[in-house]
């Protein structure tokens, strides 16, 4: 376990289905087998419940996982029982930007190990659905509660790559101590530190490695070349990819984020990677 100058937040990308959840799991525990556990874990799970959404099921099932805090996106309300959970959950959250008699919250703050964390979501504008501006939202909320928590993590959960980038460095500016961009699926190989703060462009996703950013390839390509709305079915052939951050904090101020991109093999018991030597 850190102590308050050292501290270590594992941030999971996009959980898909039922494959994800599992090998996310077993990723988390090897590491507490290996006493290697980072000191607050998120994930990001609007598509963990077959591909779309989130049950209540799921939500406890991932919480007994060790997760300590759930971030979503626009697949948040796709499970219609969501509106039945959603603001008894406190290890969830809902885009902060959404109209302000939406159901749930956009921020939390945690405490874990004696250090807290504040976690904000928000949505992008470009390319998603119309939505209230995030980046004077998120500066709002930050301004507000940066006396209160330690350590201030943004989950933008975003299409184009520009949007990240600029309102990142522009929160980087005002407190934010990381900025991880979600939505795509697609790990980007653009970590850094700015202005103290971990950015990168999206973290990626968990789910089936022989898929379309998690759902089935012949599905997909129906899709494609017929145009017709065919259902999308989620992918279940593994091995599993699990793609994550590593943020690391020492002395309040934040030195390094390490992207993990491993495979799981769901037909093994145990994992058949290090763990403590999986950065690409």
């Amino acid at each position: 376990m850190s102590n308050s100058k050292d501290f270590k937040i594992l941030f999971f990308g996009d959980l898909v289905g039922k494959i994800a959840r599992k090998a996310v799991a077993k990723y988390i525990a090897e590491l507490k087998n290996q006493n290697n556990s980072p000191d607050f874990i998120i994930a990001n799970v609007e598509n963990a419940s077959h591909g779309f959404g989130l049950t209540q099921k799921n939500y406890n099932e991932l919480s007994q996982a060790g997760i300590d805090c759930m971030t979503s996106g626009n697949h948040i309300w796709d499970k219609k029982e969501i509106f039945n959970y959603i603001n008894d959950a406190n290890k969830l959250i809902r885009p902060i930007n959404y109209p302000d008699n939406t159901p749930g919250v956009g921020v939390r703050i945690f405490e874990k190990n004696g250090i807290k964390i504040g976690v904000i979501n928000a949505l992008g504008r470009v390319f998603m659905p119309p939505i209230n501006d995030p980046l004077v939202i998120l500066k709002n909320e930050i301004e507000k509660i940066k006396d209160l928590t330690q350590f201030i993590i943004i989950d933008f959960h975003a299409e184009a790559t520009a949007e990240k980038i600029c309102i990142g460095r522009y929160l980087s500016e005002i407190g934010a101590t990381a900025f991880v961009g979600t939505h795509t699926h697609v790990q980007t190989a653009d970590e850094k530190i700015i202005n103290n703060m971990a950015y990168i462009s999206d973290v990626g996703f968990c789910g089936s490695y022989d898929s379309v950013i998690g759902m089935e390839y012949m599905t997909s390509l129906k899709r494609l070349t017929t145009l017709l709305p065919e259902r999308y079915e989620v992918a279940t052939n593994p091995p599993c990819v699990v793609n994550a951050v590593e943020i690391s904090i020492v002395d309040g101020i934040t030195t390094a984020i390490k992207r993990i991109n491993v495979n799981i093999d769901m037909n093994n018991e145990e994992l058949e990677v290090n763990v403590e030597n999986n950065s690409v």
